[in-house]
């Protein structure tokens, strides 16, 4: 017998029992970005290996380590023989695509995107190789005001899923200029306590030094925390923006915490990043983040543009979902048709696509693959569905069809199937 085929390790299906949580949350987002005026725009999966390079940076873990590449057709045309890779974050595309359309320059754009990323991970709870992101990407907007705005529309995300227990996280990176100044001061001190450095922050030391502060080994946090402070080196353009950003905040009324080790793990950020962690998901805390990044535009070949946005991990977030006991609402059928007999197929199946017609939010489903009348009813209590309509060929004869209760205990009554249209929908809504 043939061996089994198992999906790749990383990799997950997401079954039809998982589903609904998915759904609840890709509506609740694609609701809220709408309510404030943000568009989606769709880009592939597969990208040159270039644009990640020069967008992420070539010494950052993505580049170096995680990065998904693939071959071209030894027999593709000349002018498509170059790298490409599996896409392993969503902003690079989207400024591509949005230099290529001419969507940027001296323009403003609300954008947002869904789908899925991949990076050669180890596979770990909240951390796979094929993950899904939701990412949202402004351009053309120089001030806080965008920054306090994508931050706010994290905020009500949780507050519309009920999801408790997530923080804001803040910071100010300043600009690439004032970065560079600050990267010297810290190589600097890190050089001195070079023996304190574990293996990972030797290879950052002069690669990624700033990364360096956001490590997760505890045998380092003294060191780290005894570094220069970022804080202290911005430039007063940043420095006032980062200033304006929190009174926003506060006159929003939305919590956070500064935190001057913040520094993410892209080349491309610049001013403020964010993110909102939980401590509910273990290692893998954060469950959104984001920040400005304002040379990246150009850094890719546009005009200089200010750019700003975030990404949400969708598989953390649903994780935090069912870790906090928030169900989405139930995707059970309203009515499950019950058919028996040859005639009342027949006559059964041309009555629920009048039904799907006349009432195109009625939830319904046909029985379908025969059965007997207790077969049948034992579907229709496992989909879920509150009533049951029964048509055999006697009720077919009579013009009538029956409505049975499945979940309340109420009385089966018969109905015209002539009047279904006009009371099926008072019927359900009363029981």
């Amino acid at each position: 017998m043939a061996k089994n085929i198992q999906s790749i390790r990383g990799m997950h299906d997401i079954l039809p029992d998982a589903t609904p949580a998915w759904q609840y949350f890709e509506s609740s987002v694609r609701t809220l970005l709408k309510r404030y005026g943000y568009h989606e725009i769709r880009m592939p999966i597969v990208e040159q290996t270039d644009l990640f390079k020069r967008a992420v940076g070539e010494v950052t873990d993505i580049v170096e380590k995680e990065m998904y590449t693939l071959e071209s057709r030894s027999d593709a045309d000349s002018s498509e023989a170059f790298g490409m890779a599996l896409r392993p974050e969503g902003t690079a595309g989207c400024v591509r695509a949005g230099i290529q359309a001419g969507l940027i320059f001296n323009q403003q754009q609300r954008l947002w995107y869904a789908g899925p990323m991949f990076r050669a991970e180890r596979p770990q709870k909240g951390r796979y190789r094929q993950f899904t992101q939701v990412g949202v990407e402004t351009f053309g907007i120089t001030g806080p005001d965008i920054d306090a705005e994508l931050i706010a529309i994290g905020a009500r995300l949780w507050q519309q899923l009920g999801l408790k227990n997530i923080h804001l996280e803040l910071n100010s990176l300043g600009t690439l200029e004032a970065r560079q100044a600050y990267r010297e001061l810290l190589v600097a001190y890190f050089n001195e306590h070079h023996a304190l450095l574990d293996e990972d922050s030797k290879r950052r030391l002069h690669t990624n030094p700033l990364r360096i502060l956001d490590t997760k080994n505890p045998a380092m946090r003294e060191l780290v925390a005894a570094a220069p402070n970022l804080h202290e080196h911005l430039d007063s353009e940043s420095a006032t923006h980062f200033a304006q950003l929190q009174t926003l905040l506060d006159a929003m009324g939305i919590p956070y915490h500064i935190n001057p080790r913040l520094v993410r793990g892209l080349d491309y950020y610049s001013r403020t990043v964010f993110e909102w962690v939980t401590d509910e998901l273990g290692s893998q805390g954060t469950v959104c983040a984001g920040g400005r990044y304002d040379g990246l535009v150009e850094q890719l070949g546009g005009k200089p543009t200010p750019a700003c946005g975030f990404a949400m991990g969708v598989e953390r977030l649903i994780l935090l979902l069912e870790a906090q006991g928030i169900t989405p609402p139930s995707s059970a059928p309203d009515v499950f048709l019950i058919m028996a007999g040859e005639t009342a197929v027949q006559a059964g199946l041309a009555i629920a696509e009048r039904l799907r017609t006349a009432l195109p939010d009625l939830n319904l489903i046909s029985n379908c693959g025969g059965g007997n009348f207790k077969t049948q009813m034992k579907r229709a209590d496992k989909s879920g569905a509150g009533f049951a309509l029964i048509l055999g060929d006697d009720e077919v004869a009579r013009g009538e069809i029956s409505l049975k209760p499945l979940r309340t205990g109420g009385e089966q009554i018969n109905l015209p199937v002539s009047d279904l249209v006009s009371t099926l929908p008072q019927l359900l809504e009363k029981r």
